[in-house]
């Protein structure tokens, strides 16, 4: 005769301590929903139409970012650049890329003191994304660059920072000789890159309505040219190139999205674009 096993019977909670327990819960859940890290965690889980996204880069060159870990050790290898003097020395305010520094670009601005170009900083730290006060500061540190050197500012910027240089383009044109993109998506879809998700949660805006008022793809009313690489593995190639209408010109080279600052090509791109701005 088969043994007979006895489950203990699990004690059932109190009807009305299930039900607070539930009304507990659900406030917990509406206080994380219209609390500040909610609101960008939805930020950064928005379902768009996949067509936004079109042209991204894959995958695979995202991972190809990775190669900024050894460029210190490619760097002692290879060749030192020949840096020539220049004939046409100008006054560069750089502007640094989404959650970079200045000092990210410090090797650019090495170069372009060695050929006899003054090369400043933007004067804000870390670029953490567009507000009202930052962009007037910004645009305040090129106005007295311009005042101090008594010329014109070149203005160059990496990725997001190409777009705050394009921006200040328009509000003060007299003040800038030329404006210099690099893989900067002021074209296109706001949203063909790997880092749309990323900079909605930091910034807490979309990247389409951002604090401050811009059209990005209307071309500044100076010269403008935009470097983009085919490589680039953040920002979609056709978005920071451009069409025609949306700037002067568009150089191509071959580097992955941070390569554009320390890559060979790009350093004699630029040096070539300052010894021929007017």
């Amino acid at each position: 005769m088969a043994s007979l096993r006895f489950v203990p019977e699990m004690p059932r909670l109190p009807a009305p301590l299930v039900a607070a327990a539930a009304s507990a819960g659900a406030q917990a859940q509406q206080a994380y929903v219209s609390s500040e890290l909610g609101r960008r965690v939805a930020l950064a889980r928005e379902v768009i139409p996949q067509e936004h996204e079109a042209g991204k880069p894959a995958l695979v060159r995202l991972l190809s970012e990775a190669q900024i870990l050894i460029e210190p050790l490619r760097r002692s290898r290879r060749p030192k650049l020949a840096i020539a003097a220049t004939a046409n020395p100008q006054t560069v305010m750089i502007l640094p890329g989404f959650g970079t520094r200045p000092g990210r670009m410090r090797y650019l601005a090495e170069q372009m003191e060695a050929a006899g170009h003054v090369a400043k900083r933007w004067g804000q730290g870390r670029n953490w994304g567009p507000n009202p006060d930052t962009f007037d500061q910004v645009e305040a540190r090129m106005l007295d660059l311009y005042a101090r050197h008594g010329r014109p500012v070149v203005l160059i910027g990496w990725s997001l920072g190409g777009l705050f240089a394009r921006e200040l383009a328009k509000r003060q044109p007299h003040a800038v000789a030329k404006v210099i993109t690099m893989g900067s998506p002021f074209s296109g879809s706001p949203r063909a890159n790997n880092v749309w998700r990323a900079y909605q949660f930091i910034t807490g805006h979309s990247v389409d309505a951002p604090p401050v008022e811009a059209v990005l793809s209307v071309k500044p009313p100076v010269e403008t040219v935009a470097i983009w690489s085919a490589n680039d593995g953040v920002i979609a190639p056709r978005c920071a190139a451009g069409r025609p209408d949306e700037r002067d010109r568009a150089i191509a080279v071959r580097c992955t999205h941070m390569g554009f600052t320390y890559d060979p090509q790009v350093v004699a791109t630029l040096l070539a674009e300052l010894e021929t701005t007017r």
